[in-house]
């Protein structure tokens, strides 16, 4: 099938994804605990609102509201039998609202971490993961999505159960994960053990990168750590928080401006993506400001961590130290023990 992606891609330097969906929901009034997903039912008005602000704000890609949309995370809410319904539904309003902008907008089916610990930490299989991810993939297809984008993952395993699962529909993909443990995932992988596993897999992913993290700092070393590893031609995600969390009242906020966001993309551009958002904390406003400063920006050398730091925000140890050499990378192929912690309903948003 003709892939919408590869064709932006070829006709511009970079696309504009949307931002986040859990903590503009929260402010809709979604509760803490709830489940997300079950908005496409019960408020499908404020879905679409949340899409089209994204649109008008300029994304080229919008991320369906599916998450937690597999098996494994909906039976947190008693609706595991339930996934076909819900993910479908999720892919109807985001493609309804994309194919009402006026402009080509990339539909991209989220895929989520199971929550599970894979074995032989835990009890979940290969096999049996890769039937829940190709469910959720089978729905966000009969839905309409143009792709499936396998996100925040922590583990080697649960990428390539994901995976698996996507490629099982023959529709492309993409794949993030979330290095917000001292510059790597929790499970231990560095950015470039993950540009090493992208080139590893028997269907190579259409992107690969990072996204949500601990701050727009942290995510923009993540792709400057990735560099080592990349081949010609590869397409880098990077989808960063909108500066750092913080508690008020017993409520999440985040401390990036739109002025933070906007600085944060282009350092993004300059360290090699081609495909910015934002994740947790990002709304319609900084999606605006980050398509204002792409549209003028013109690339320039790949930034050093004091730069970033200097930009951006302080780095861990990790981050400023995090690339791995493309030849260890390659031979290591991030091979760590699969796992995911279970996550609130903002993880990732």
């Amino acid at each position: 099938m003709s892939d919408r992606l590869q064709q932006l891609l070829a006709e511009r330097p970079f696309l504009l994804a949307d931002g986040a969906t859990g903590t503009n929901l929260f402010a809709m009034g979604l509760m803490t605990g709830d489940a997300p997903e079950l908005w496409n039912f019960e408020h499908p008005e404020r879905i679409e609102a949340l899409h089209r602000g994204m649109v008008e704000a300029g994304s080229d890609i919008i991320l369906t509201n599916t998450f937690g949309g597999s098996a494994y995370r909906l039976k947190l809410h008693q609706k595991q039998d339930q996934v076909l319904e819900i993910n479908r539904e999720a892919a109807r309003i985001a493609r309804r609202i994309a194919d009402q902008a006026g402009r080509p907008v990339i539909v991209g089916g989220s895929i989520g971490p199971s929550g599970e610990l894979f074995q032989p930490l835990g009890a979940l299989t290969h096999d049996e993961a890769s039937a829940a991810f190709a469910d959720q993939a089978a729905a966000l297809a009969e839905g309409g999505v143009d792709l499936l984008w396998i996100e925040t993952m922590s583990a080697r395993e649960e990428v390539l159960a994901a995976v698996a699962g996507a490629a099982s529909t023959g529709l492309p993909f993409v794949t993030t994960m979330s290095f917000d443990t001292n510059g790597r995932t929790m499970m231990g992988l560095g950015p470039a053990e993950l540009a090493g596993l992208a080139h590893e897999l028997s269907r190579r992913p259409l992107a690969y990168g990072a996204n949500c993290g601990v701050g727009a700092a942290e995510l923009v070393a993540a792709i400057v750590n990735m560099a080592p590893a990349a081949q010609p031609g590869d397409v880098v995600i990077a989808k960063g928080n909108c500066g750092v969390p913080y508690f008020v009242e017993g409520q999440i906020r985040y401390d990036g401006t739109p002025e933070l966001m906007a600085d944060y993309a282009r350092l993004a551009r300059d360290a090699g993506a081609r495909i910015i958002g934002g994740c947790c904390g990002t709304t319609p406003t900084h999606i605006a400001a980050m398509r204002a400063a792409l549209s003028t920006h013109v690339p320039g050398d790949r930034p050093g961590m004091n730069e970033i730091a200097q930009r951006l925000g302080k780095l861990t140890a990790g981050a400023e130290g995090g690339a791995v050499p493309a030849a260890e990378a390659a031979a290591a192929g991030g091979g760590r023990r699969a796992g995911r912690r279970r996550r609130g309903a903002d993880a990732a948003f």
